[in-house]
């Protein structure tokens, strides 16, 4: 059985690989992005760099929320809350 200990220092070292993770999706995004916008200037007139800017944006706002623990809509409040209301109500 491990140890709480080694445990922490387990999921720590996960998170600092998710956050790591996320830093790096970010630097691509910003140097590949403009080099797309650029491209884009100097091929057509039609803003199609506007579409892997768009998606790839909110891609990269998943993986913040994953990687900083941001959930507005079933974040650990909710967790808590729902268990606090299952035992009070027991509807199991």
């Amino acid at each position: 059985m491990e140890n709480t200990s080694d445990y922490r220092y387990r999921r720590a070292k996960e998170k600092v690989a998710e956050i790591k993770g996320f830093y790096s999706n970010l630097l691509a995004y910003c140097l590949v992005i403009p080099f797309l916008i650029w491209i884009n200037y100097q091929t057509t007139s039609f803003p199609w760099a506007f579409f892997p800017a768009f998606g790839w944006g909110l891609g990269l706002l998943g993986h913040a929320a994953n990687a900083f623990d941001y959930n507005p809509f079933f974040g650990k409040d909710w967790e808590r809350r729902k268990l606090e209301e299952f035992m009070k109500n027991d509807k199991l």
